[in-house]
């Protein structure tokens, strides 16, 4: 209790009421007119595109799947129930407190590990999420605008699950968020990394199969009926090079580049190519092999794509943020309800050889404390060596062995 009502307070001062308030008074920005007007395009004349847009207003920059956001204000009108960033903010808790679960989950179920009560697992990762939501950089994008967030959301997801081995849902929920903005791209290829160290090509094949058809299913319609109009709001705005300058001005270095430099944008679509190479030469020379290393590595692509981008606002960093910080959530997260005497997620597995102090016990002839011998039980059941000395040689001296014997496991 005293835990949750900290949390409570922060969750409803800095996202649920201020957003309330920005409700009511009809304040938001921009996208999220852009949102709602997609979902009543899409209702009434099956694209979500103005075909010539004219002004920065015009323009959709997201992909068909952002227009669901839209649907509830088409069908019901305004209202306060209607606005689009409801239904975003809910999307981004619910898919963050997913990856939580699925990631919580798998760490409790490596062996010699007790696996706590469901429902407890379930408290803890929407904590987690809330935790993370109230950050200052997610709760003013989640109040104001929140187009971003259920991307970030079902990016976590997917990856969480894609280490879990279960490909097609991983699939599903990449291809969902691939499906909303072309910013979710790049977790595809991390996502397939992934899966084929762990799981095996095959898996692998079938995410990345499931995922594309999911993004076809959603986005190959639309580019069919008007391809013109789809590459006009989708491609060329957001890069800064539609017939409308983008309003995403932040002064990174690939927009200080483009602005001020000769033949700048193409110097930052250069770099930015050779970036993205980069990241992929990593993926296949030194692929993720944990959860937590492939939302680093997607973290860090997508931190360079950010800064060198001919449009790009500071508002984008949120993607890294939220990547590199959630593993973490979850970790503390699987490390709280650890149950008492047993294996905390949270401890690495270490050999006693790799120490350099031995504990009192261990010199030859001492008997060990009825508190070390637990301690000891404890250790081999979470995987590490007792601490109880080097073994005894035949005159009985403690001395440490230079090599293990046949057979024997070392910790890594």
């Amino acid at each position: 209790m005293s835990t949750r009502l900290p949390l409570a307070i922060a969750v409803v001062g800095t996202v649920g009421l201020p957003l309330l308030l920005l409700v009511l008074a009809g304040s938001a920005q921009l996208e999220v007119a852009v949102v709602q007007r997609s979902g009543d395009l899409l209702l009434h004349s099956g694209s979500p595109y103005i075909p010539a847009p004219a002004t920065v207003a015009d323009y959709n920059p997201y992909l068909p799947g952002m227009a669901v956001f839209g649907l509830p204000h088409a069908l019901f009108g305004d209202g306060p129930l209607t606005d689009a960033r409801w239904w975003m903010a809910g999307t981004f808790f619910l898919s963050t407190a997913g990856a939580v679960t699925t990631l919580v989950r798998s760490a409790r179920a490596a062996p010699d590990r007790r696996k706590g009560p469901r429902d407890a697992s379930r408290r803890d990762s929407v904590s987690a999420a809330l935790w993370l939501a109230v950050c200052p950089l997610v709760a003013l994008p989640l109040v104001v605008g929140g187009i971003d967030l259920p991307v970030i959301g079902l990016m976590c997801w997917g990856l969480a699950t894609a280490g879990r081995g279960k490909p097609v849902r991983a699939g599903l929920l990449l291809g969902i968020a691939a499906a909303l903005k072309w910013t979710a791209w790049p977790a595809l290829p991390v996502a397939f990394a992934l899966v084929a160290t762990r799981h095996g090509r095959r898996q692998a094949l079938t995410c990345g199969a499931t995922a594309m058809l999911a993004v076809a299913t959603v986005v190959l319609p639309f580019l069919l009926i008007d391809p013109r109009g789809f590459a006009e709001n989708v491609l060329a705005f957001p890069l800064g090079l539609g017939t409308t300058a983008s309003p995403a001005e932040s002064p990174l270095p690939g927009r200080l580049l483009a602005a001020y430099v000769p033949g700048g944008t193409l110097i930052a679509m250069v770099l930015l190519a050779v970036a993205a190479l980069g990241i992929a030469a990593s993926l296949l020379i030194r692929p993720p092999r944990t959860v937590p290393a492939a939302a680093d590595r997607l973290a860090m692509g997508l931190a360079l794509a950010m800064a060198l981008m001919p449009a790009t606002r500071f508002g984008y960093l949120v993607y890294p943020l939220v990547l590199w910080a959630w593993p973490r959530l979850a970790h503390a997260t699987a490390g709280s309800r650890t149950p008492a005497g047993h294996c905390s997620p949270s401890r690495p597995l270490v050999d006693s050889a790799t120490r350099t102090a031995l504990p009192r016990h261990s010199r030859p002839g001492a008997v060990p404390h009825p508190q070390q011998r637990r301690t000891d039980d404890r250790e081999r059941r979470c995987g590490e060596r007792p601490l109880s000395g080097p073994p005894q040689t035949a005159d009985g001296a403690g001395r440490k062995r230079a090599d293990p014997e046949p057979g024997e496991e070392t910790a890594p």
